[in-house]
């Protein structure tokens, strides 16, 4: 069947609900690149939305999941433990942002794990309320779809979901309207931390502290724009959970496992979570997420009350040890920084340019967590997109504003970067000069 049929094929019997950046069919991956039935060759700032953070088909990954299917696919969490679970487990205890997170519940999927937080927090603190950010993206579950707050299309028309979800502002520094009108008073580096005093009206107007039982943040907004959070704002969050006996919730799930140069995003403000949630570079493609908490709480639940099918597979946690060995094999994070260092230089300098500068609202991120904002109003981040696709280069947009992520593997190499940061470059410089390319087949919404 020829590339377009496939494409037809897949349109009239996928549901349509899925957004799909491109109709073109995915043969394989290795490292950098995909390639496409038929034989385009596709450099990914993409890694799957953040997930095959080691490059497509890692070599140590892919072995360490062949060995594993020859000995054990399906080793039901409920029966038995399994090896390449407790494996994982001690893999990742010395990697945790702080020592108080020492026990562990594996589960599927990113908004699988959400859930379980929020089940943990509801649990443990007996309390039903949860807080969440604007701009935050959670999940599409039932549950989840209540906490994401980045786009209506994911809960639009599903009503009525989870109840007991709260929202606050976000210091999204770039769109702070205090920021915007204090003639340079306020900014990213010296918020104005007006989203605290947002945060401390809702616990005296909508949820009491004693009816709420956890504020569930991503490090860094994902979906909502890749955008890091001021320097002292984590630090007073974490102050005002504990004055209120509130758990804070770190999800990891797009900006941990070395997105940003730090194993987790969480490390770079030196911030204790009461959980983590990580999912996606987890395990490099195979599925599996996790929350990780202290003992105290985890062991309050009663045994039964967790678990899944599928929980932890053994076969996708032996790839998450495989993972974990890769990151201190091959130096990933030294090369997330000198990496993300080339391609923020390369986004800040066309925001320097005046042939280019005027379409550019924002360059922000940490490591390989990157975004570009365009000047609204003109649909910029579509047209550049379309341009570095035609270019065989794959990117995303994001967010209700109109940005771009990058999201290329953390162990891109220096030429496979210089190439992505020329292409970018002219993609760029072409929009800005006014050449108007197809817009791509999301319009500029982002699958996720």
């Amino acid at each position: 069947m020829d590339p377009s049929a496939l494409a037809q094929f897949g349109t009239r019997h996928i549901a349509k609900g899925i957004g799909r950046l491109s109709s073109e069919v995915i043969e394989s991956g290795s490292g950098s690149y995909l390639t496409m039935v038929g034989g385009r060759k596709m450099l990914d700032f993409t890694t799957g939305i953040g997930v095959a953070n080691l490059g497509h088909c890692h070599p140590a990954v892919t072995r360490a999941a062949q060995a594993q299917v020859a000995k054990l696919v399906h080793g039901q969490v409920n029966v038995a433990f399994q090896k390449p679970y407790l494996d994982l487990i001690k893999c990742l205890i010395p990697l945790m942002p702080h020592k108080s997170l020492d026990t562990f519940f594996f589960w599927n999927s990113g908004a699988e794990a959400v859930e379980a937080a929020v089940k943990l927090a509801r649990h443990a603190t007996k309390k039903q309320n949860i807080i969440v950010m604007q701009g935050s993206y959670h999940g599409r579950t039932f549950g989840t779809m209540a906490m994401t707050r980045s786009k209506t299309v994911y809960g639009e028309g599903y009503a009525p979901l989870m109840p007991g979800v709260f929202s606050v502002p976000f210091p999204y520094c770039a769109q702070c309207s205090i920021a915007n009108h204090s003639g340079g008073k306020y900014g990213f580096g010296n918020c104005c931390m007006d989203p605290l005093l947002q945060l401390e009206l809702l616990l005296k107007r909508e949820t009491a502290p004693s009816e709420t039982a956890a504020i569930v943040l991503e490090t860094v907004l994902g979906e909502g724009g890749y955008v890091p959070p001021p320097a002292r704002y984590l630090a007073r969050l974490r102050e005002l959970c504990d004055k209120n006996n509130i758990l804070l919730v770190a999800d990891e799930v797009q900006c941990g496992f070395g997105r940003t140069g730090k194993m987790f995003a969480i490390e770079h403000w030196g911030v204790r979570p009461d959980i983590m949630i990580m999912a996606k570079g987890i395990a490099n493609g195979f599925p599996l997420s996790a929350i990780v908490s202290r003992k105290e709480l985890m062991d309050a639940q009663k045994p039964g009350t967790m678990g899944g099918t599928y929980a932890g597979n053994a076969v996708s946690c032996a790839a998450g040890a495989a993972v974990v060995k890769a990151f201190q094999d091959e130096q990933i994070l030294e090369n997330v920084n000198a990496r993300g260092a080339e391609l923020k230089g390369t986004l800040d300098a066309m925001k320097s340019d005046s042939k280019t500068g005027s379409i550019i609202y924002d360059v922000r991120g940490l490591g390989l967590m990157l975004a570009l904002e365009c000047v609204p109003g003109h649909g910029y981040a579509s047209k550049i997109q379309a341009r570095c696709m035609e270019k065989n280069m794959l990117l995303l947009t994001t967010s209700i504003y109109d940005t771009i992520r990058f999201i290329p593997p953390l162990n891109i190499t220096r030429e496979d970067m210089a190439k992505g940061c020329q292409i970018i470059k002219e993609a760029i410089e072409e929009v800005a000069a006014g050449e108007k390319p197809a817009e791509t087949g999301t319009h500029g919404q982002a699958p996720e």
